[in-house]
């Protein structure tokens, strides 16, 4: 099969605007709190606390309406051919897939199962050879591994999004 260049321009305005869009919506638009609270777990299952996928759910919804309206942007301004199916396909696996990640014990998870933990823990206390401050702390704000695997796992699932959006 081969894709017209519409399809192929079409693809990669819309990955680079879901890029664009990601990195204003993870670090950006998303608050302190969610980012703080998206990866608790419920210790206690009698409890009814579900703070931890609320505020996973809350930051996926702010995540995915920048995208939405900055796709909504490209897309008047570049005049893409966009399709209601293609742009819910690819935000419905984008969002999926970001809030999975994002519960953190799944990413980590990944990361063992892929032989990944080492990297996983670069940059924490839980890595051997890991950064230290002045103080002899661990310096996370150098960047972390698991930082790093969920940033390429989300830009994975922007890719394939993209794909998604701009061939239905």
């Amino acid at each position: 099969m081969v894709s017209s260049t519409a399809t192929i321009a079409t693809f990669a305005a819309v990955f680079v605007t879901l890029w664009v869009a990601h990195s204003v919506g993870d670090h950006w638009v998303q608050t302190s709190v969610q980012s703080a609270d998206k990866g608790q777990h419920d210790r206690n299952p009698s409890q009814s606390s579900h703070v931890g996928r609320l505020a996973c759910t809350r930051h996926v919804i702010g995540l995915t309406l920048t995208k939405v309206l900055l796709l909504a942007l490209a897309a008047v301004v570049l005049e893409l051919p966009l399709t209601i199916a293609g742009v819910t396909a690819g935000l419905a696996l984008d969002a999926a897939s970001h809030w999975w990640a994002d519960r953190r014990s799944s990413l980590a998870w990944l990361a063992k199962v892929t032989g990944k933990t080492e990297f996983y823990n670069l940059g924490t206390g839980a890595h051997p050879f890991h950064p230290v401050t002045a103080e002899g702390k661990p310096a996370g704000h150098l960047g972390t591994g698991a930082y790093a695997l969920d940033q390429s796992f989300h830009v994975f699932f922007l890719f394939l999004a993209a794909l998604l959006i701009a061939a239905l």
